[in-house]
């Protein structure tokens, strides 16, 4: 059976609780242990809501993925538990959307900037996160880890705590059946014999290799099976200075 590549990005029903999902295969967080976590509710571009990962790169930046855009994007800051407020929150107003100039819907490119109209409070649930420098390339066989709000299982219905989830770096051709694969821009992520994956509303979060943000979650297949699709950061380290120097 044919699975099409999905965007991991989470609509949300109106008619339902309006909540992330989770990883596929991993645990709860330890609260507030991954303080540049940011979770994204948007207003699409047709009215609906949805939602995403991203990280706090810059007291006043968010990195997350291009097909997260929307009319509008909020930011909360130093959450765990989505249906639970605590005094650790922070919600920013994304005043503008940088999406890579070169993206196209679902593909390459998949990596945007969130200007935000106030700068976040640095605490101990609030902080920023390192990206690598634009000549690292990092290698299958090495593990990571990733964090989300994302969906537990193709039919669970999302839950509110975030989750995390060690992952292998794959070799190219274990992502061989997504066409616009490319090794040089994108990373393959997650064992094909394994069932820990990314899935729905985890899209924009940073996959995490020895403390550096060096992916970001873009697609996977709509069984959820692994590998998924990661953009790589380091080759866009240019662009994305020049729009924080610039911003």
């Amino acid at each position: 059976m044919h699975h099409p590549p999905l965007p991991l990005l989470l609509l949300l029903l109106l008619c339902c609780r309006t909540q992330a999902g989770e990883i596929i295969g991993g645990t709860e967080s330890k609260p507030h242990s991954r303080p540049y976590m940011a979770y994204l509710q948007i207003v699409t571009w047709d009215g609906k809501l949805a939602a995403c990962g991203g990280f706090l790169i810059r007291r006043d930046f968010v990195l997350t993925a291009a097909h997260c855009a929307g009319r509008s994007i909020t930011v909360i800051l130093g959450a765990h538990n989505l249906q639970k407020k605590e005094d650790t929150w922070q919600r920013l107003e994304v005043i503008k959307q940088f999406p890579y100039p070169k993206y196209e819907h679902v593909g390459l490119h998949d990596i945007m900037l969130l200007k935000l109209k106030e700068k976040a409070n640095l605490t101990l649930a609030v902080g920023t996160i390192p990206l690598p420098s634009h000549f690292t390339f990092i290698h299958p066989g090495i593990m990571c880890r990733v964090a989300g709000w994302g969906q537990t299982a193709v039919n669970e219905p999302a839950s509110s705590t975030l989750q995390e989830v060690e992952l292998r770096l794959m070799e190219p051709r274990a992502c061989s059946h997504f066409s616009a694969f490319n090794h040089n821009l994108q990373l393959c992520v997650g064992n094909p014999q394994s069932t820990k994956s990314t899935f729905k509303g985890d899209s924009g979060g940073p996959l995490l290799c020895a403390g550096v943000a060096q992916g970001i979650v873009s697609y996977g297949l709509s069984n959820a099976k692994p590998p998924a699709v990661f953009t790589r950061i380091s080759p866009y380290r240019p662009w994305i200075d020049e729009v924080l120097k610039g911003n």
